[in-house]
């Protein structure tokens, strides 16, 4: 499917009516500047590849981030945002707030791959420039888009939102889940929980440590509400089953409408703490446990989840469950975070 998209004769955004198919046609060309206004006066400005920005004639209050591709074959929240976006223009969602609509990895699109030269999601908050020389094309492009982020918020006014879609590398035991980044002291909010739920994600993690993650730069940064949003299993372009994304389309449809949400109760999530974050210090690092293991799979307490030269990491004092086991991440990045269960309690608002 994607060699499809990139057959086709380059077209403005505006004609073509498909942010996918012009992002596929152009991964690496710099676009240049276009707008156009709707029947409805609302502006849509290409700012440059994979990049539009959603103006409406009278925002209601809300700055929205929605982003994408932050690794390239995470696909099916790349097609969630290009209908999102085919509605706006074809005029069947009337946008009332700010959007910025982001597809992150244009490169790793096209090849179908989770990034080029890097992991893209531990490239923000300025890490993209530390202790290299040059820029590669992740790094470049991590910056570029925290200058797309910064500027869409600071040019706007009222709350500030950021969901960063994607979809797992693994099985599940928990299909849809988001990661909420830490608050620095902040009270996690109740609102988003449901709202969250609402889009069919009804498992959340709160993070209790600074990352390199898209969804943190606009948290901490900007005082953005922010998650790391996981919709599911990778899967290439056109393998997707769009049925299992409804509820998130409908509500994003919802939210950027300005219309009201759907808002199920706090007991029908289940939130978790992230308990251990285990990074790989050495090319020693191996888990104990299958390559094929699903994200939430759990562990007794003490049980050893991996060997790192010598030295055994085990589970603590209480069962936790794996997310994001990855033994290959390069030396210094996150190889495995471990949950606990967790209530809803006073640090919420």
């Amino acid at each position: 499917m994607a060699e499809k998209y990139q057959q086709m004769e380059c077209m403005v955004l505006f004609e073509q009516q498909d942010f996918l198919a012009q992002t596929l046609a152009n991964p690496t060309n710099s676009l240049p500047f276009e707008q156009r206004t709707l029947d409805n006066g609302t502006q849509i400005r290409l700012l440059d590849t994979g990049i539009v920005e959603v103006q409406p004639a009278a925002p209601q209050g809300k700055n929205i981030v929605l982003s994408c591709a932050v690794h390239g074959n995470e696909t099916a929240p790349i097609e969630i945002v290009n209908q999102l976006l085919n509605d706006i223009l074809s005029g069947s969602v009337v946008c009332q707030h700010r959007l910025l609509l982001l597809m992150g990895n244009p490169q790793a699109m096209v090849a179908g791959t989770r990034g080029i030269e890097e992991n893209m999601n531990r490239l923000f908050s300025g890490a993209h420039s530390k202790g290299v020389d040059s820029l590669n094309r992740e790094r470049a492009r991590a910056k570029q888009l925290e200058q797309a982020v910064k500027s869409f918020f600071e040019a706007g006014e009222g709350e500030r939102f950021h969901y960063d879609l994607h979809t797992a590398i693994r099985d599940s035991k928990r299909e849809k889940f988001a990661v909420y980044p830490f608050r620095h002291g902040k009270p996690w909010r109740k609102e988003q929980i449901r709202f969250l739920a609402g889009c069919g994600v009804n498992t959340i993690l709160l993070s209790h440590s600074p990352t390199t993650t898209f969804s943190y730069f606009s948290s901490n940064e900007f005082g953005a509400d922010a998650f790391t949003v996981e919709l599911g299993k990778v899967k290439p372009f056109g393998q997707n089953d769009m049925s299992r994304f409804e509820a998130c389309l409908a509500q994003l449809r919802l939210l950027v409408a300005n219309e009201p949400l759907m808002m199920p109760e706090l007991s029908e999530s289940v939130v978790f703490d992230v308990a251990q974050v285990i990074n790989k210090h050495s090319e020693d690092f191996r888990f104990t446990f299958s390559d094929d293991a699903a994200n939430f799979s759990e562990f007794a307490p003490d049980t050893v989840l991996a060997n790192e030269d010598g030295n055994a990491i085990r589970v603590g004092d209480k069962a936790e469950s794996i997310i994001f086991p990855n033994a290959n991440v390069a030396i210094g990045q996150r190889a495995l975070l471990t949950v606990v269960p967790t209530e809803i309690g006073t640090d919420f608002e």
